[in-house]
């Protein structure tokens, strides 16, 4: 995996991520800002709701004026919003956050404004809701104390349970505070709920239970981020598969087209496509394809037009066999015959290395070779075959150091020979075989001094079946393949095979450039 592509995906899963948890983090501050308000305000109901039935609150709960600064004020003389004013004549309880705690509100039947000041709703509430209830309790007598406890829970909205157990009392700190203040608040080690411990003027102890206290991971809160969370990741998927999608769907189309015969249909690879990189090998491949069925379809009809010459030759040759007067003439049909066998058995190795070739290439064993003794090799060889061409090969001392190159021997080999051969063919006495190595790079240049081949030509006579004399006869040789196979055969050493003009015999100059050594292959 390209580390770009990495980078580029690692950074987009970090903002997605940083936009969640932002989103998330926003949603649960303002989901839970009205929820501890609406909370507040139910969990306190209970209590101002029974102030507010009392006839004369001010009067019969004035202690609550010096720790909660209980007021009693008219309606109009409280500067309140008409939200809230409407609130209140509903009979609802509304809760404000003040800079020193929560203010809770209430309008009684008279339509004054009860208000207490808690600096921490959830115990203040609790220890008030815990005195009024001792307060009623010391008031009624003991046969009727169960029934009074049933009736102020219920309209209270808490548990209250005599303690009879000892095991049931909580530790001695708890204790300790009852004896001094009648009261005290604490927490249950196993649950989450808060207890007051009260102690009435018999002596009996009274356990308060109150509701739980407000919760900010309730689970529709965490069910509402799991949905937004997933939403979220859901569509950033879709939007990612969408451009794969389309991407793959391009690949696609034009994989139809070029099954329909469009070979000239191509991908268009952007440096922005998820799917770039198939983009550019799918190309590749069509370019080969289509590359393929251009030189099948030259072939076929090549082929077919080089077949019929020696075909026609071979068969006129039959007919004239039954009609030879002597066995001079026999032989002479006999001969012409062979050769025409021959040339078509050379025609059909040139076919098959070709398609060989152009199919893929070969699988290239390549070893470290001497690529000058290759050259001289193929230069004693064609100085036998024409003994009247002057064939040399030219290797200074100092390219003979760098002459040990990677290659396929037999290719190699098979490459100068053609070249030689074709030089030889066209040549009026002298071919000449330079060859220059270096550390990097391995060059062999074969000129002649025939009459050479015009520039705009040059490129001309690498394609297949291609002879620029438009001959067909035995005189001139050759099929139109040895170039084309020398081209492939250096494409697949890496390097490439050009025609330029011979500056010193003045001929035709054909040149082959290669690596000298193969890519060093990446250790795993």
């Amino acid at each position: 995996m390209p580390l770009k592509f990495f980078l580029k995906l690692y950074a987009r899963l970090i903002g997605l991520t940083f936009l969640i948890l932002l989103l998330c983090a926003a949603l649960f501050l303002g989901v839970n800002s009205v929820r501890e308000q609406f909370w507040q305000e139910r969990f306190a109901e209970p209590l101002l709701s029974w102030i507010a039935a009392t006839p004369y609150p001010e009067q019969q709960y004035h202690w609550l004026e010096s720790f909660y600064d209980f007021r009693v004020t008219p309606a109009d003389d409280l500067q309140l919003s008409d939200v809230i004013m409407e609130r209140l004549s509903y009979g609802q309880v509304v809760a404000v956050q003040t800079s020193i705690g929560q203010q809770a509100m209430i309008q009684d039947d008279n339509g004054r404004i009860l208000d207490l000041r808690f600096r921490d709703i959830y115990s203040d509430v609790a220890e008030a809701t815990a005195l009024i209830a001792r307060l009623h309790l010391d008031d009624v007598s003991p046969e009727d104390r169960e029934e009074a406890m049933v009736q102020l829970a219920d309209t209270l909205s808490v548990e209250l349970v005599p303690v009879q157990d000892q095991s049931a009392l909580p530790d001695g700190d708890v204790l300790d505070r009852v004896s001094e203040r009648g009261i005290s608040l604490y927490h249950h080690p196993s649950r989450d709920r808060a207890h007051v411990l009260l102690r009435l003027d018999d002596g009996t102890l009274i356990d308060l239970a109150m509701p739980s206290p407000f919760n900010p991971w309730a689970w529709p809160v965490v069910l509402l981020l799991m949905l937004v969370a997933g939403s979220i990741l859901a569509l950033a998927l879709y939007l990612a598969l969408r451009d794969v999608d389309s991407n793959l769907r391009a690949v696609e189309s034009v994989a139809i087209r070029i099954a329909r015969g469009e070979m000239g249909a191509r991908i268009d690879a952007g440096d922005s496509r998820l799917v770039s990189r198939l983009a550019v090998a799918f190309n590749s491949m069509a370019e080969h394809i289509q590359r393929l069925v251009g030189v099948q379809r030259e072939m076929i009809h090549a082929v077919s037009h080089e077949l019929r010459t020696p075909v026609a030759r071979i068969r006129f040759g039959v007919q004239m066999i039954e009609s030879a007067s002597s066995p001079e003439a026999l032989q002479k049909q006999l001969d012409g015959i062979d050769g025409d066998i021959q040339e078509l058995d050379e025609l059909i190795d040139e076919i098959l290395t070709y398609a060989r070739l152009e199919q893929g290439g070969p699988v290239f064993a390549l070893q470290e070779t001497s690529v000058s003794d290759i050259v001289r090799q193929v230069v004693d060889e064609q100085q036998m075959i024409r003994p009247e061409h002057s064939i040399e090969a030219d290797i200074d001392d100092e390219s003979e150091r760098w002459s040990l190159s990677d290659v396929e021997p037999r290719y190699l080999h098979r490459a100068v020979q053609n070249l030689v051969g074709n030089a030889a063919r066209y040549a009026n006495r002298k071919v000449r075989v330079h060859c220059q190595f270096d550390e990097d790079n391995c060059r062999i240049d074969v000129e002649d001094d025939g009459p050479g081949i015009p520039e705009e030509d040059w490129e001309k006579v690498f394609t297949a079946f291609a002879r620029l004399d438009d001959s067909r006869t035995r005189t001139s040789g050759g099929y139109g393949l040895g170039l084309s196979i020398v081209r492939r055969i250096l494409y697949w050493h890496g390097g490439q095979a050009f025609v330029s003009r011979s500056d010193e015999l003045g001929g035709a100059r054909f040149s082959l450039v290669w690596p000298r050594k193969k890519p060093m292959e990446h250790s795993l």
